[in-house]
């Protein structure tokens, strides 16, 4: 959380294998907000779309008390030679949502990228236990995916909260980025920060 004034900006990134839709979802939330309530999306990708640092786009979201509330979503690159740069994405973060590729033969993705980001968020003393995780399984429209149960059992093992969601045209991104606000704004709350 970073604070100036009557604002407060919370940064929440978006974390998992390359190609499952971290930066679909951004531009899905960027779709939902309304212009003046939102800036650009800032995108740094390759010419097949396939993000090289990270995406950007920030959200006013509330006025609570006269704070307004803004939201910094961020998006990691999934591939393995960006490693140094999720690892930088990861550093002052307030939330975190893992967007799973819900398609079978992506299971092994998901678990190395659920690894790397507990070996990247050690490197901050972090830990999973201690950041509000929204798990978002994309890709429910495809033919040949994993049962919500059998990734329940791989990658839930917090008990976190689960979207189901089809970022590319369906649904899923707006009610996944409000659970994690919600979840920061009770963390917030609690730690009367």
């Amino acid at each position: 959380m970073h604070r100036t004034g009557d604002e407060v900006a919370y940064k929440i990134v978006y974390y998992g294998p390359g190609l499952s839709g971290k930066t679909t979802n951004l531009r899905r939330v960027r779709d939902f907000v309304a212009p003046e309530n939102r800036g650009r999306l800032v995108t740094l990708c390759t010419r097949g779309e396939r993000t090289v640092f990270f995406d950007f786009l920030p959200v006013n979201f509330a006025s609570i008390g006269g704070t307004n509330v803004r939201l910094h979503l961020y998006s990691v690159p999934g591939q393995a030679y960006y490693a140094l740069s999720r690892r930088v994405i990861l550093d002052g973060l307030d939330g975190l949502v893992f967007v799973a590729d819900s398609q079978m033969e992506r299971m092994d993705a998901n678990l190395d990228t659920m690894e790397d980001l507990e070996n990247n968020l050690q490197t901050f003393g972090l830990g999973l236990s201690m950041i509000p995780v929204v798990l978002q399984y994309n890709k429910r429209d495809l033919p040949g995916i994993t049962p919500v149960e059998q990734m329940d059992s791989q990658l839930n093992r917090h008990g976190w909260p689960v979207v189901e969601a089809v970022a590319l045209g369906g649904g899923g991104p707006a009610e996944t980025l409000k659970i994690i606000a919600a979840m920061m704004a009770r963390r917030h709350a609690r730690l009367g920060t």
